[in-house]
Formats: structure tokens, sequence, C-alpha cells
């Protein structure tokens, strides 16, 4: 039945809002995190990026279904910037997921069944008032603190990018989600198609993730930080693409 988890059907969404730190890495410490077929999405030749992105999804559900029978849920995915040329040729930006979490039983049962995403369900807790909105986890052992009171956001201090502009380049979900099954040797495709995609700056006071220390990436540094709100969210069925 592993078939199934090959995004075998389109999926639509809306998103309320989805919240990406993007941290810039030496090339060299995220190579060995990516499988066969795929590269490094880098900037200058030298950065290399990993994502985190919080998102708050509304009536989740296979397409043509009604809204009624989708299902809201908190998705949290740890994702690299990566390149892959196809078969055919063209070459597809896209992101390469190394962790993924819930924040309900119900998406990581379906989940797991029809992605190869490998969801866990953890605690999510949100407060937010005039000043600050804070996302925190005891369980996942994290914590985000935007601070909502400044007007004039400025690129976080060590950030590699020259300006806002120039990173947006690379600010996620990028169109394109990639899976590798080594054992098939195959690359699957999953093309996201989003409307009204807006990314906001936002200024980052504080935060602490455990998994992204676990990861031991001795030159990581916050590069940028977006937030959409209000965004209807679409994913075509996946197409795989099998190596000889």
């Amino acid at each position: 039945m592993n078939f199934l988890k090959n995004h075998p059907f389109a999926v639509d969404a809306f998103f309320k809002s989805s919240i990406v730190l993007t941290f810039a890495v030496p090339k060299e410490e995220l190579e060995d995190l990516i499988p066969d077929h795929l590269e490094l999405d880098t900037y200058d030749n030298k950065w290399a990026f990993v994502a985190i992105a919080m998102v708050q999804t509304k009536n989740l559900r296979p397409k043509n279904f009604p809204e009624f029978m989708g299902n809201d849920f908190f998705l949290i995915g740890f994702r690299i910037f990566v390149k892959y040329r196809n078969k055919a040729g063209k070459r597809l930006r896209g992101l390469y997921i190394i962790k993924s979490e819930t924040n309900k039983k119900k998406m990581q049962f379906f989940g797991n069944i029809f992605t190869h995403y490998n969801y866990t369900t953890t605690d999510i807790s949100q407060t937010e008032n005039a000043k600050n909105k804070i996302i925190s986890s005891k369980k996942s052992d994290f914590k985000l603190v935007i601070d909502k009171s400044v007007d004039d956001i400025q690129l976080p201090t060590k950030s590699p990018f020259k300006d806002w502009k120039d990173a947006r380049k690379f600010a996620g979900p990028l169109p394109h989600t990639f899976t590798f099954n080594k054992k098939e040797n195959s690359v699957l495709i999953i093309l996201g198609v989003r409307k009204n995609w807006k990314p906001k700056p936002l200024a980052v006071s504080e935060y602490h993730f455990s998994f992204l220390n676990s990861l031991q990436l001795k030159g990581a540094v916050l590069a940028n930080a977006f937030e959409i709100e209000n965004v209807p969210y679409h994913w075509k069925k996946g197409k795989l693409e099998k190596w000889n």
C-alpha cells in the first residue's frame, strides 16, 4: 500500500497564517542531509537554507470535497531549500522536508497514510497581545516571539541578504516539495499552487528550536522571517519520476 503515500490526490486548504523563518547555513553543513538527485539551492554559492514553517490551516480536505468536510490543523515543517532537474531537463526549485509535526492525531494518522512526511503530534500554544505574538511547544521544545510593535522592520543582524527584496527569493514555501525513495531510486514531486501571496516581513525578538539545534549546524544564522495571511492553497496530485 506504499503507493498511497505518493500524494495520490489533490488537496485544498486555506492558510489563515503561514510564518516562515529561514536560516542561512554554510552549504557544506547541509550537503549530507539531502538525498540523491537533489541539490542545494544556494545564495552567493556560499549559503544554503533551512526553513521552519508554522502554518495554521483551515478546511484542509481532498480537492472537490465541500469545505465543511475539511479540518483545521496547525502544521510545522522543517525544510531544506533545494533544486531538482527533472527527466525533461527542467530545473525546479522547491523544498526537501526533514521533519513534520502537527497539533492533531487525525492529521498525523492521515498524513502518514497519504504522504512520506512522517508526521508526529505535538502540543502548540499561541498567545498574542498588542506587542507580541508567541508560538511555543513544551513537547517539541521550541519558542518563537514576534515583536509586533516594530514599524521599520530590518533584516536580522547576521542575514547574508542585501535587502528584503533579496530575501524574498528565499521565502518559503516554494512551488515544489520533493520526496526521495532510495529503494526505488525515485523522486516524488508535489506542486503547490497559491493565490494572493504577499509575504510580510516579521521582527523576531526571540527564538529557540530544539530540533534545529540537534542538527548541530555551527554556522546557522537567521536570514529572514515572513508571514502570509488568508491565502487559498492547493496541492496537486504527486508526480513520480523513477531513475534507472
